[in-house]
């Protein structure tokens, strides 16, 4: 009977180890520790996009190339030094991926109020969170308690960040492998309801692509992205033509319409398995904002170090 018991006991004990180490975040983990985190937080965050509307995008953005590359574990922070390589230079990050000043502002502000609590994991999904309500979008609680990584990897944020000319296997399956769904994926491509894309993610669709693409889209976007390659490669076009700087639906609209600007983005309404999706968000913006919200705390799940894995950051940017 005895060895029943500990059989039952081991059991139960590899099934709690098995289980996703997200079950240790919590809404309330710093309630005590930094009372004044999600104000600090949020009033630097209302401060950059104040100055830069598109930094709302830059930072929300940041939350998906972290999650992406082995968890939610402020790996993409880490600058490259003689003898370690970090992901900021990875294909996808490279000349893109942008609002680290910012980063390393709320970090500080953060510092002040209780040092060497917070992560910058945490922090970045705050930030994420704080960006979207403050640009319009839904607000939710944000599940704290992960800490930072004391590694990145360059390779696996080259092959783990979806690319603007993927086809909708390949964001599927790009979303599965970090144990989201295809109506996660479709919800949280909705971030580009805001933000901007450079002209070298879209001159390959406006040029080439007819089919699926509105014509007169097509030529306005033609006026600031040449086809020649290197000329005009960083001029921008907004995600979202009807209402780049708010966070709404039109994403979806414009995805019916043909409208996408990216190849990728229009893959979601091609006559594949995502086009329902998209068909519900474009007609239910509060369906849309209900299952963005259930990704994006989905997503924060990915992976995090918890416990005393990995480490509290001083500085965002280098490991202590």
């Amino acid at each position: 009977m005895a060895s029943f018991k500990t059989a039952v006991l081991l059991f139960f004990l590899v099934s709690l180890m098995a289980g996703s180490s997200s079950a240790q975040l919590t809404t309330g983990f710093y309630s005590k520790s930094c009372p004044k985190l999600y104000e600090t937080v949020k009033s630097v965050v209302r401060s950059a996009i104040q100055k830069e509307t598109r930094m709302g995008a830059s930072l929300l953005r940041l939350f998906f190339h972290d999650c992406f590359v082995n968890g939610c574990d402020a790996s993409l922070f880490l600058d490259d030094t003689s003898t370690f390589t970090g992901e900021k230079r990875a294909q996808p990050n490279f000349n893109s991926a942008r609002g680290f000043e910012v980063i390393d502002d709320i970090k500080s502000a953060v510092e002040k109020v209780c040092p060497d609590v917070v992560s910058c994991a945490d922090i970045l999904a705050v930030t994420a969170r704080d960006s979207v309500v403050i640009l319009g979008g839904p607000n939710w609680d944000v599940k704290l308690g992960r800490r930072d990584a004391r590694t990145a990897s360059q390779a696996a944020a080259n092959n783990s960040i979806p690319t603007p000319t993927s086809n909708l296997n390949r964001l599927i399956s790009s979303f599965s492998a970090v144990g989201l769904s295809t109506k996660d994926m479709v919800a949280l491509s909705g971030a580009h309801t805001i933000g901007q894309a450079r002209c070298t993610s879209f001159r390959g669709r406006i040029y080439n692509e007819t089919n699926n693409l509105d014509a007169s889209l097509a030529r306005t976007r033609q006026n600031n992205c040449p086809r020649t390659s290197g000329s005009g490669d960083n001029n921008l076009a907004p995600l979202d033509l009807q209402t780049p700087t708010y966070f709404d639906n039109h994403y979806f609209i414009n995805l019916v319409n043909k409208k996408g600007l990216l190849h990728s983005d229009q893959q979601l309404f091609n006559g594949g398995s995502a086009d329902s999706i998209v068909k519900s968000y474009s007609n239910n913006p509060s369906t849309f904002a209900t299952d963005f919200v259930t990704a994006m705390i989905k997503m924060g799940d990915v992976r995090p170090l918890t416990g005393s894995k990995g480490e509290i950051r001083k500085n965002c940017r280098r490991m202590n």
